[in-house]
């Protein structure tokens, strides 16, 4: 991950030079399991092992439409011989960062027919009646799909601790419970593919105002969304406990910077890239004689 540091590396054009990603994006974005996450410490604006511009990473997210697909209708195909791997994207951050523009532009790159996308708004009547956890399970995505969660069961440990929504040795026994889960999920076949969109306090700022300036986008704003803004540092201090506690082997979570809107979708669809590749789902072979079928469709 791309760490404030204050230093630019520049070369002689006074440019700063990029470096060449020498390991798997899922390496250098994944949260450090077991370490404190200072949040303060990440660069919403910085572009690691990213393309070198605006254009040239829309050019390149595009380019991985095709392998993506690709590899889409392969994990669905195996599904059909009774293969049950399929995959979670889980999309967590605050208002603006880009959760419901990552689904536009990400997943649009996919066949939406073998995708399953959820948003997840505050807890129903119902859904209040039951665990935390028992809507999230009603939501996951079947063998062969692909899942998108747009805010997920982390809200139970989000706004319910900042909204003191739940006593405090509950929210404590959450942490546990959503790393149980997870892990049965990743027993099951589900690969879990967590990213906390990291977007910077003036960023934010700058979005709701461009909602508030252009009246096609009066829609996509809450005055309530003000109010919450004042609530920031909480909401920072949540995700660092949540990043903390819940980021494991079977389902580690990725710091994505966001400022960027080119850049977190570039790096939002590597990430799926490489985890469907690290999949590798096969077309299952045929049950039936090929020659024979040949021989008797040929003849109609």
């Amino acid at each position: 991950m791309a760490k404030k540091d204050g230093k630019k590396e520049s070369g002689k054009d006074g440019k700063k030079k990029r470096k060449q990603r020498t390991a798997p994006l899922r390496e250098l974005l994944r949260v450090p399991e077991g370490e404190r996450v200072d949040l303060g410490s990440y660069d919403a604006s910085a572009t690691p092992a990213g393309p070198a511009d605006k254009a040239a990473g829309v050019a390149a997210t595009a380019a991985l439409g095709p392998r993506l697909a690709d590899l889409q209708e392969r994990l669905y195909a195996a599904s059909t011989a009774g293969d049950r791997r399929r995959v979670l994207l889980v999309l967590q951050g605050m208002d603006t960062s880009g959760k419901g523009g990552t689904v536009k532009h990400v997943i649009g790159l996919f066949n939406p027919s073998g995708c399953r996308i959820r948003a997840f708004k505050a807890p129903t009547p119902e859904e209040l009646d039951h665990p935390f956890l028992w809507r999230i399970t009603k939501a996951l995505p079947h063998p062969g799909e692909i899942g998108i969660f747009d805010r997920s069961h982390y809200e139970d440990v989000l706004i319910a601790r900042v909204r003191e929504l739940v006593p405090r040795s509950q929210l404590g026994r959450r942490y546990g419970q959503i790393n149980h889960f997870e892990k049965s999920l990743a027993d099951d076949g589900v690969t879990v593919v967590k990213v906390f969109l990291h977007i910077s306090y003036e960023e934010q700022r700058d979005r709701l105002l461009e909602r508030l300036d252009n009246p096609e986008k009066h829609w996509k704003f809450n005055v309530g969304d003000i109010e919450e803004r004042g609530m920031w540092p909480a909401y920072q201090e949540a995700y660092e406990i949540a990043l903390e506690r819940c980021s494991a082997d079977e389902a580690p979570w990725y710091l994505v910077p966001a400022d960027r809107k080119w850049y977190r979708n570039w790096a939002i669809s590597t990430l799926l890239l490489e985890h469907l590749e690290a999949l590798d789902p096969a077309y299952p072979p045929g049950d039936f004689d090929v020659a024979e079928s040949r021989r008797r469709l040929l003849a109609t």
